[in-house]
């Protein structure tokens, strides 16, 4: 024979409403503990009665275990909705700066090919690195690393036609 269903709503009658209350809160802690020992996890329980006395099981520490649950909660609201939509602004941001280097090294390439001339039709499959340490723009797959320093002076050259780009 089992038992009648309840309907869960508020006890209206004190005495009953206070065993039920005894109960049900040994019940919880009881299975709180044993959770903890057949799962091996880590489990605290705070129950707080009607006249404001304090029950709790914690398996290990009811401060580290609050301690956890409090850095959860950061954790958690980090990766909120709010911070996924940051995430999504970041990565736009990355893309149009990453389209930006690109006109850029096309417009490096051009100038390069007004400076140095193109010898033969296949200078794109050469490497994209050209002297003074500039890049071509050709190979746009990757990430580029970027130096600056002064051009070398090349025994032909005077310092007159050295700064006269033709």
């Amino acid at each position: 024979m089992g038992r009648g269903k309840i309907v869960i709503k508020r006890i209206d009658d004190t005495t009953s409403r206070q065993v039920t209350f005894s109960k049900r809160r040994n019940g919880l802690l009881k299975k709180a503990k044993e959770l903890s020992i057949l799962c091996d996890a880590e489990v605290g329980v705070i129950v707080f009665s009607s006249t404001g006395r304090l029950y709790e099981f914690a398996s290990t520490s009811m401060r580290s275990i609050v301690e956890r649950y409090n850095k959860e909660q950061e954790d958690y609201q980090l990766m909120s909705p709010t911070s996924e939509a940051k995430g999504v602004i970041i990565h736009q941001e990355n893309m149009k700066l990453y389209k930006e280097v690109n006109v850029l090294q096309k417009e490096n390439a051009e100038l390069q090919k007004k400076v140095y001339g193109e010898n033969d039709n296949n200078s794109h499959k050469k490497s994209s690195m050209q002297p003074h340490g500039f890049s071509t723009g050709y190979e746009l797959d990757g990430p580029r690393d970027l130096q600056l320093c002064q051009p070398q002076k090349r025994d032909y050259e005077t310092p007159e036609n050295a700064t006269n780009l033709r």
